[in-house]
């Protein structure tokens, strides 16, 4: 079955997935590719790593019609930096096809996204204020878009972008097709994204037997809220590192930059108030590795796909499960092997504890000796 699913796409995207060596189609791919070739509304949730762009992508590109020259699917993301990840994603797939796509997002030249459309692409992936922004000016043509896909879907259906959401989607074909992704579905995300989508269906996957089991382990030190950095710093010498470090707040987090800095930790940052050169300098210097931690707020690193981060650390506490589902998701991608570390108060620890249970997975309590990650009740001579 899984073998014919990609058989039924065009032979361009065939190509381009026998060169990239996959096997198979992950779980949620074999269930949201058919339904979406179907031309049904879907309401997908699948955990991180499992291929969800492309479950999306993939028939969406099948469905295009490069001869024309009209906007024909619009992908919409929170952040800036997921719409570029899925700009590359489209370039890749669309290889040989003759299918042109273009990103407009906040913050960016509107002068230059103006050009952009004058090549006229087919797919048009962007943020939802600056796409609205876009139809508003009459520049963004919708009458033959036929796809809308909201990626991240439960980070757009939030108070300040449901109204945006809604009236991008209003500007389409009214036979449109509207297909949402995301890892975590609240219920109150299902309910809105209900009401935007014309008998969806509800496809849910929880673990994803076609991956190995990720080796992800769940750890965490205990210590005072002012002694984060000191373990922080511990974390940045490991061997081979390549960290992901969540803060709240930018505030916090420009403190725990300069104080890295001034210990000579190379490090980088991520947020909202950086502008989009530093935001995508940032990100290639610890893609490349020269950067070892990658300081970020949730809204900056929602939804990015690095390779190889080897340790998630909440540096400060997530406000709730799905916030730690969604941060330690980005260690242990597609079967690769991972550390997610919270560093946490007592009454933190109490928290973690829970969400351990909730989650039905180990986490255990660890301590640093000599540079190395130990068991918190390893006796080792030197102490």
């Amino acid at each position: 079955m899984t073998e014919q699913l990609i058989t039924q796409l065009k032979p361009s995207i065939q190509q381009v997935w026998e060169e990239a060596g996959f096997a198979r189609p992950t779980s949620i791919q074999s269930f949201a590719i058919p339904a979406i070739l179907d031309k049904k509304d879907i309401i997908a949730q699948s955990p991180t790593g499992t291929g969800k762009t492309l479950a999306y992508l993939l028939p969406v590109l099948n469905a295009i019609d490069p001869e024309k020259l009209n906007v024909q699917a619009v992908i919409l993301a929170s952040s800036q930096e997921l719409v570029m990840q899925i700009l590359s994603e489209i370039q890749k797939w669309a290889e040989g096809s003759g299918i042109r796509s273009a990103s407009f997002i906040g913050g960016a030249n509107v002068k230059r996204q103006l050009e952009k459309l004058k090549k006229h692409p087919h797919i048009a992936a962007g943020t939802p204020g600056r796409i609205n922004e876009l139809i508003k000016q009459k520049k963004l043509k919708m009458h033959e878009v036929k796809t809308v896909v909201l990626d991240e879907g439960d980070q757009l259906l939030v108070p300040e972008h449901t109204d945006t959401i809604k009236q991008i989607i209003k500007s389409t074909l009214s036979d449109r097709q509207v297909v949402l992704f995301s890892a975590t579905l609240p219920e109150h995300t299902v309910k809105l994204a209900e009401e935007l989508t014309n008998g969806a269906e509800i496809i849910s996957v929880q673990k994803d037997e076609t991956i190995e089991a990720a080796k992800v382990e769940h750890i965490y030190f205990q210590s005072e809220a002012r002694d984060k950095i000191k373990l922080l710093e511990k974390v940045s010498r490991l061997p081979s590192v390549k960290a992901l470090v969540f803060v709240k707040d930018i505030g916090n987090l420009t403190v725990i930059f300069e104080k890295l800095q001034y210990k000579q930790i190379k490090t980088s940052l991520l947020h909202s108030d950086l502008n989009k050169m530093e935001r995508q300098k940032s990100l290639r210097l610890f893609r490349q590795g020269k950067t070892p931690m990658l300081l970020a707020t949730d809204v900056a690193a929602r939804g990015l796909d690095i390779q190889g981060i080897t340790h998630v650390v909440h540096f400060d506490f997530p406000k709730d499960l799905n916030q730690y589902v969604h941060r330690s998701g980005r260690t242990g991608r597609f079967g690769a092997a991972g550390s997610v570390i919270s560093l946490v108060t007592e009454r933190e620890e109490r928290e973690l504890k829970k969400y351990a249970r909730e989650l039905g997975i180990e986490v255990e309590l660890k301590r640093f000796h000599s540079g190395d990650i130990v068991d918190a009740a390893q006796n080792t001579s030197a102490n």
